[in-house]
Protein backbone atom coordinates (compact mmCIF):
# COMPACT_ATOMS: atom_id res chain seq x y z
CA UNK A 1 0.00 0.00 0.00
CA UNK A 2 1.29 3.45 -0.85
CA UNK A 3 2.30 5.69 2.01
CA UNK A 4 2.21 8.99 0.15
CA UNK A 5 0.35 11.64 2.12
CA UNK A 6 -3.24 12.02 0.90
CA UNK A 7 -3.23 8.76 -1.08
CA UNK A 8 -3.43 6.05 1.56
CA UNK A 9 -6.12 3.84 0.05
CA UNK A 10 -5.18 0.72 -1.93
CA UNK A 11 -5.99 0.81 -5.67
CA UNK A 12 -6.61 -2.32 -7.75
CA UNK A 13 -7.09 -2.04 -11.51
CA UNK A 14 -8.45 -4.61 -13.96
CA UNK A 15 -6.90 -4.36 -17.42
CA UNK A 16 -7.17 -6.16 -20.74
CA UNK A 17 -8.61 -5.88 -24.23
CA UNK A 18 -12.17 -4.72 -24.93
CA UNK A 19 -14.57 -7.61 -24.41
CA UNK A 20 -12.29 -9.62 -22.13
CA UNK A 21 -14.64 -9.10 -19.16
CA UNK A 22 -13.16 -6.30 -17.04
CA UNK A 23 -16.47 -4.74 -16.03
CA UNK A 24 -18.10 -8.09 -15.31
CA UNK A 25 -15.19 -9.04 -13.05
CA UNK A 26 -15.44 -5.73 -11.20
CA UNK A 27 -19.14 -6.38 -10.54
CA UNK A 28 -18.43 -9.95 -9.44
CA UNK A 29 -15.76 -8.78 -6.99
CA UNK A 30 -18.04 -6.10 -5.56
CA UNK A 31 -20.66 -8.77 -4.81
CA UNK A 32 -18.15 -10.68 -2.69
CA UNK A 33 -16.24 -7.91 -0.95
CA UNK A 34 -16.62 -4.26 0.00
CA UNK A 35 -14.92 -2.08 -2.62
CA UNK A 36 -15.31 1.44 -3.85
CA UNK A 37 -15.54 0.86 -7.59
CA UNK A 38 -15.02 3.14 -10.60
CA UNK A 39 -16.14 1.98 -14.03
CA UNK A 40 -15.47 3.28 -17.55
CA UNK A 41 -19.04 4.59 -18.08
CA UNK A 42 -18.81 4.91 -21.85
CA UNK A 43 -22.31 6.32 -22.30
CA UNK A 44 -21.57 9.24 -19.97
CA UNK A 45 -18.40 10.36 -21.73
CA UNK A 46 -19.10 13.34 -24.03
CA UNK A 47 -16.90 12.36 -26.98
CA UNK A 48 -17.21 8.56 -27.11
CA UNK A 49 -20.25 8.42 -29.41
CA UNK A 50 -18.88 11.27 -31.52
CA UNK A 51 -15.56 9.43 -31.92
CA UNK A 52 -17.42 6.30 -32.98
CA UNK A 53 -18.89 8.31 -35.85
CA UNK A 54 -15.94 10.56 -36.72
CA UNK A 55 -12.23 10.03 -36.02
CA UNK A 56 -11.66 13.79 -35.67
CA UNK A 57 -12.90 13.40 -32.10
CA UNK A 58 -10.18 10.89 -31.19
CA UNK A 59 -7.96 13.41 -29.40
CA UNK A 60 -10.81 14.99 -27.45
CA UNK A 61 -12.03 11.54 -26.47
CA UNK A 62 -8.64 10.34 -25.25
CA UNK A 63 -7.83 13.49 -23.28
CA UNK A 64 -11.29 13.34 -21.70
CA UNK A 65 -10.73 9.72 -20.68
CA UNK A 66 -7.22 10.34 -19.34
CA UNK A 67 -8.45 13.26 -17.25
CA UNK A 68 -11.57 11.38 -16.11
CA UNK A 69 -9.57 8.34 -15.04
CA UNK A 70 -7.07 10.51 -13.16
CA UNK A 71 -9.97 12.22 -11.37
CA UNK A 72 -11.37 8.80 -10.46
CA UNK A 73 -8.00 7.63 -9.11
CA UNK A 74 -7.66 10.70 -6.92
CA UNK A 75 -11.14 10.19 -5.49
CA UNK A 76 -10.65 6.47 -4.95
CA UNK A 77 -7.35 6.97 -3.16
CA UNK A 78 -9.07 9.31 -0.70
CA UNK A 79 -11.78 6.77 0.17
CA UNK A 80 -12.02 4.40 3.10
CA UNK A 81 -12.59 1.10 1.26
CA UNK A 82 -10.18 -0.71 -1.06
CA UNK A 83 -10.60 0.80 -4.51
CA UNK A 84 -11.36 -1.17 -7.66
CA UNK A 85 -11.08 0.28 -11.16
CA UNK A 86 -12.27 -1.20 -14.44
CA UNK A 87 -9.51 -0.23 -16.89
CA UNK A 88 -7.90 2.97 -15.73
CA UNK A 89 -5.43 5.73 -16.53
CA UNK A 90 -2.59 3.46 -17.64
CA UNK A 91 -4.76 1.17 -19.77
CA UNK A 92 -6.29 4.19 -21.47
CA UNK A 93 -2.85 5.44 -22.47
CA UNK A 94 -0.71 2.34 -22.98
CA UNK A 95 -3.55 0.36 -24.51
CA UNK A 96 -6.19 2.49 -26.19
CA UNK A 97 -4.24 5.66 -26.98
CA UNK A 98 -1.49 3.59 -28.57
CA UNK A 99 -4.07 1.57 -30.51
CA UNK A 100 -5.76 4.68 -31.88
CA UNK A 101 -2.39 6.12 -32.88
CA UNK A 102 -1.54 2.87 -34.66
CA UNK A 103 -4.90 2.96 -36.45
CA UNK A 104 -4.18 6.48 -37.70
CA UNK A 105 -6.88 8.16 -35.62
CA UNK A 106 -4.32 10.19 -33.64
CA UNK A 107 -1.52 12.08 -35.35
CA UNK A 108 2.02 11.97 -34.00
CA UNK A 109 1.70 15.39 -32.25
CA UNK A 110 -1.69 14.39 -30.81
CA UNK A 111 -0.28 11.12 -29.50
CA UNK A 112 2.65 13.01 -27.97
CA UNK A 113 0.23 15.38 -26.25
CA UNK A 114 -1.55 12.39 -24.69
CA UNK A 115 1.82 10.89 -23.72
CA UNK A 116 2.89 14.08 -21.95
CA UNK A 117 -0.47 14.39 -20.20
CA UNK A 118 -0.32 10.78 -18.99
CA UNK A 119 3.29 11.04 -17.84
CA UNK A 120 2.70 14.25 -15.90
CA UNK A 121 -0.54 12.98 -14.36
CA UNK A 122 1.02 9.68 -13.32
CA UNK A 123 3.88 11.60 -11.68
CA UNK A 124 1.26 13.22 -9.41
CA UNK A 125 -0.60 10.00 -8.60
CA UNK A 126 0.95 6.78 -7.23
CA UNK A 127 0.65 3.77 -9.55
CA UNK A 128 -1.88 1.01 -8.82
CA UNK A 129 -1.02 -1.38 -6.00
CA UNK A 130 -2.28 -4.39 -7.95
CA UNK A 131 -2.91 -4.88 -11.67
CA UNK A 132 -5.25 -7.74 -12.58
CA UNK A 133 -4.37 -8.48 -16.21
CA UNK A 134 -7.09 -10.44 -18.00
CA UNK A 135 -6.71 -12.36 -21.24
CA UNK A 136 -9.07 -14.61 -23.20
CA UNK A 137 -9.09 -16.44 -26.50
CA UNK A 138 -10.31 -14.68 -29.64
CA UNK A 139 -13.64 -16.49 -29.76
CA UNK A 140 -14.49 -15.52 -26.18
CA UNK A 141 -13.65 -11.86 -26.86
CA UNK A 142 -15.77 -11.83 -30.03
CA UNK A 143 -18.76 -13.35 -28.24
CA UNK A 144 -18.53 -10.98 -25.29
CA UNK A 145 -18.19 -7.91 -27.52
CA UNK A 146 -21.17 -9.00 -29.60
CA UNK A 147 -23.31 -9.39 -26.48
CA UNK A 148 -22.53 -5.95 -25.06
CA UNK A 149 -24.98 -3.06 -25.26
CA UNK A 150 -22.47 -0.21 -25.25
CA UNK A 151 -20.33 1.90 -27.55
CA UNK A 152 -17.24 -0.03 -28.66
CA UNK A 153 -14.42 1.78 -30.44
CA UNK A 154 -11.97 -1.13 -30.36
CA UNK A 155 -13.17 -4.27 -32.14
CA UNK A 156 -12.44 -7.95 -31.64
CA UNK A 157 -9.80 -7.58 -34.38
CA UNK A 158 -7.94 -5.16 -32.08
CA UNK A 159 -7.79 -7.57 -29.14
CA UNK A 160 -4.41 -9.11 -30.00
CA UNK A 161 -2.77 -5.73 -30.52
CA UNK A 162 -4.28 -4.34 -27.32
CA UNK A 163 -3.04 -7.33 -25.37
CA UNK A 164 0.46 -6.83 -26.78
CA UNK A 165 0.44 -3.17 -25.78
CA UNK A 166 -0.79 -4.04 -22.29
CA UNK A 167 1.94 -6.65 -21.89
CA UNK A 168 4.60 -4.16 -23.04
CA UNK A 169 3.41 -1.73 -20.36
CA UNK A 170 3.37 -4.49 -17.73
CA UNK A 171 7.06 -5.14 -18.36
CA UNK A 172 7.68 -1.90 -16.44
CA UNK A 173 5.48 -2.99 -13.49
CA UNK A 174 6.93 -5.18 -10.70
CA UNK A 175 5.75 -8.76 -11.23
CA UNK A 176 4.66 -8.92 -7.58
CA UNK A 177 2.09 -6.19 -8.40
CA UNK A 178 0.53 -8.16 -11.28
CA UNK A 179 -2.02 -10.97 -11.22
CA UNK A 180 -2.34 -12.50 -14.70
CA UNK A 181 -5.51 -14.49 -15.43
CA UNK A 182 -6.76 -16.29 -18.53
CA UNK A 183 -10.55 -16.06 -18.22
CA UNK A 184 -11.49 -17.81 -21.48
CA UNK A 185 -13.31 -20.60 -19.64
CA UNK A 186 -14.91 -18.43 -16.97
CA UNK A 187 -18.57 -17.46 -16.85
CA UNK A 188 -19.17 -13.76 -16.26
CA UNK A 189 -19.82 -14.45 -12.57
CA UNK A 190 -16.15 -15.49 -12.30
CA UNK A 191 -16.63 -18.30 -9.74
CA UNK A 192 -13.02 -19.48 -10.12
CA UNK A 193 -11.24 -16.14 -10.43
CA UNK A 194 -12.90 -14.17 -7.64
CA UNK A 195 -11.55 -16.33 -4.75
CA UNK A 196 -8.04 -16.20 -6.23
CA UNK A 197 -8.17 -12.42 -6.50
CA UNK A 198 -9.58 -11.92 -3.01
CA UNK A 199 -6.86 -14.17 -1.60
CA UNK A 200 -4.20 -12.14 -3.45
CA UNK A 201 -5.62 -8.87 -2.11
CA UNK A 202 -5.75 -10.25 1.43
Amino acid sequence: MTTLKGYMNKLIVIVGASGVGKTALAHALCKQNKFTAALEQHAERPFQALFKQDAKYALANQLDYLLYRAEQERELRAGELPALMDGGLDLDFYGFTRLFHTRGWLTEPEFDLCRRFHAYTRSLLPPPDLVIALSADAQTVRERLASRNRINIASSEDAELLERYVNEWLESVPESNILRMDVSKESLNYPNSVPIILDKIA
